[in-house]
C-alpha cells in the first residue's frame, strides 16, 4: 500500500472547547464531528503559551520545527535552517508538499517546507474578505510590496508584509479551502494496480479564522443569536489584578468593564466563524472522497492557541488559563483508532514526530516533541506535568489535578494562583492563600523550577526578566 497522504487543517485562535462532538452543545461543527468519529481526539492538547503578544508566532514555529518554546528562534518570526521543518522531513520521505493560508514564520522557511502553494499570507491578520496573499514563488523571494496589510500585534498598517494580489470578495476560509481543493484535484487518484506507487502529498491548509475581525457569510452569522448565548461561569467584568497583558491589542476588542451583552455578541460571532470554517473544511473532505483517496489520507485538525472571549474578564490569549493554552487536536485516517478520546497531555510540537511515526518518516535530530502514537493505542500517560510561560511576566505548571500560576509584573506585587482543575475546571477559586494547600504549592513550585531548567527558560532573555523579578 502506498504511503498515506496528509491534510493538515490549522485554525487561528480556536479554543479547545469549541467542537460539538467534544461536549459543546451550543456550537455546530458537523464536519469536525466527523473527524472525531473517524479518529482520535486529544482532549488535553496544549501550547506552552508564548514569547510575544502574538502568541501564534511561536506556536506555529514550534509546530513546524517540533521544538519547545525556548529552543526556537527568538519569538518564532523565523525558523532557522538548522531546524528541519515538518515539510522538509516529509519531502525527504518522498512527499509532495503544499501550503496555503497563514504563514507566520518567515518566507525562507515556507519554501523549505513546501514545494508548491497558493494564496499564501505572510503575516498575522487581515480583513477576511480582502486578504493580501502571494502566489507560490519557487525562488522564495516573494518580493512584491504592493498593498497594505494589518500587523496582528500593533494594528498599524504596514507594507513590510506585502502581497502580489488581494483576494477580494472571497472569505479567507473559503479562499484557503479552494486552494487546497484545487491542489487535491490535481493529484493522482488511487493506485490502478500497475505496481507504480503514486507520490503521496502533504497539504497544509492554514485558516485565518476564527481570528478577529469576526466576519463571515450572513447565513452563518444568523445561526447564532447573542441573546441565546450562555455566558461562561468564569465571565467577569475585568481581571482581578494586572497580569502584565491587560492593555494588549486583543484586550481592547471589547469595552472595560466587560458587559454581558457585548460579550455574548463576541461569543456568537466566534461560534459563527467556527461553523463557517467547519463548512469549508467539509468541502475539502468531499474533494478527498471524490478523488477516492480519503481512506488513505491522514487528516490532522488543530488550532494554534486558545482565546478567552470574556473568560476571567479577558478577551485574548496572553495568559496561562485553560481557555488560552488548551487547543483542539484530532488525528483521523489509516492506522489511527476511530472514535477514541484521550486525556493524555500533549503539546502541538508533538504533531511533527507523530506524523513521522504514522508515515515512516525519520524524525530529524532537531525535533524535541514526543510521538503521540502510544497515547492513541493505550491510556498510558505521556507526561505527568506541563510547563507554561508567557513573555516575561507569567509562568505556570500543572499536573493532572492542580495548576500553579505565578505572576511577576514590573512595578507590581507578585501574585500566585492555585486551581484544582478536577473540581474547578473553570479556574474560579484561587486556593493559593488556603493553608491546607501549602504542600501542593511547594510541590508544584519545585516542579516549576525543574521544568524551568529543563526548558532552558533562564537562558532566554524573557526568562531572565521573569526570574529576576520572581
Amino acid at each position: 500500500m502506498s504511503k498515506p497522504n496528509i491534510v493538515f487543517f490549522f485554525t487561528d485562535d480556536q479554543r479547545f472547547d469549541t467542537i460539538h462532538a467534544l461536549g459543546n452543545d451550543a456550537i455546530r461543527t458537523p464536519n469536525i464531528d466527523r473527524l472525531v468519529e473517524r479518529g482520535t481526539a486529544f482532549t488535553h492538547a496544549h501550547i506552552p503559551s508564548g514569547t510575544s503578544g502574538a502568541v501564534c508566532m511561536p506556536s506555529r514555529a514550534m509546530l513546524h520545527s517540533g521544538r519547545s518554546l525556548f529552543h526556537i528562534d527568538r519569538c518564532g518570526q523565523q525558523i532557522p535552517e538548522e531546524h528541519t521543518t515538518l515539510g522538509q522531513a516529509l519531502q525527504g520521505n518522498g512527499y509532495r508538499t503544499f501550503g496555503t493560508g497563514k504563514w507566520h514564520n518567515g518566507r525562507p522557511a515556507f519554501n523549505r517546507s513546501f514545494s508548491d502553494g497558493a494564496e499564501i499570507m505572510f503575516g498575522g491578520m487581515a480583513d477576511h474578505w480582502n486578504v493580501p496573499v502571494y502566489h507560490y514563488d519557487p525562488s522564495g523571494e516573494y518580493s512584491t510590496q504592493l498593498p497594505y496589510c494589518v500587523d496582528e500585534f500593533t494594528t498599524k498598517q504596514t507594507r513590510n508584509r506585502g502581497a502580489d494580489h488581494i483576494n477580494s470578495g472571497v472569505h479567507s476560509s473559503e479562499m484557503v479551502c479552494n486552494a487546497g481543493i484545487d491542489f487535491i484535484r490535481k493529484q493522482d487518484g488511487p493506485s490502478t494496480g500497475s505496481g507504480q506507487a503514486k507520490q503521496p502529498f502533504f497539504a497544509y491548509i492554514s485558516f485565518l479564522a476564527p481570528h478577529d475581525p469576526r466576519i463571515m457569510p450572513e447565513r452563518f452569522h444568523g445561526m447564532y443569536n447573542p441573546d441565546d448565548v450562555e455566558l461562561p461561569p468564569n465571565f467577569t467584568g475585568g481581571h482581578p489584578f494586572d497580569n502584565g497583558a491587560l492593555r494588549i491589542r486583543d484586550e481592547e476588542l471589547a469595552a472595560f468593564p466587560r458587559t454581558p451583552e457585548e460579550t455574548r455578541e463576541h461569543i456568537a460571532d466566534y461560534y459563527a466563524m467556527i461553523t463557517h470554517l467547519d463548512h469549508e473544511l467539509g468541502r475539502v473532505m468531499q474533494a478527498l472522497e471524490e478523488q477516492g483517496i480519503l481512506d488513505n489520507t491522514i487528516i490532522v485538525f488543530a488550532g494554534d492557541n486558545g482565546l478567552a472571549v470574556g473568560q476571567h474578564g479577558l478577551f485574548g490569549k496572553q495568559n496561562c488559563y485553560e481557555h488560552s493554552v488548551r487547543v483542539p487536536l484530532i488525528f483521523a485516517g489509516p492506522g489511527i483508532p476511530e472514535g477514541h478520546k484521550t486525556d493524555a497531555y500533549a503539546y502541538l510540537f508533538d504533531i511533527f514526530p507523530t506524523l513521522c511515526g504514522l508515515t515512516g518518516t525519520p524524525v530529524p535530530e532537531s525535533v524535541e516533541g514526543k510521538d503521540l502514537i502510544p497515547c492513541m493505542e493505550s491510556d498510558a500517560p505521556l507526561r505527568d506535568t506541563l510547563y507554561f510561560a508567557y513573555t516575561g511576566c507569567q509562568r505556570a505548571v500543572k499536573d493532572h489535578r492542580h495548576k500553579l500560576i505565578e505572576y511577576a509584573v514590573e512595578g507590581r506585587d507578585r501574585q500566585t494562583q492555585l486551581f484544582d482543575l478536577v473540581n474547578d475546571p473553570w479556574e474560579l477559586t484561587n486556593l493559593a492563600d488556603n493553608p491546607n494547600h501549602a504542600d501542593t504549592i511547594d510541590r508544584l513550585r519545585k516542579e516549576l523550577f525543574r521544568l524551568r531548567d529543563e526548558w532552558d527558560d533562564q537562558t532566554h532573555e524573557l526568562g531572565q526578566t521573569f526570574w529576576s523579578r520572581y
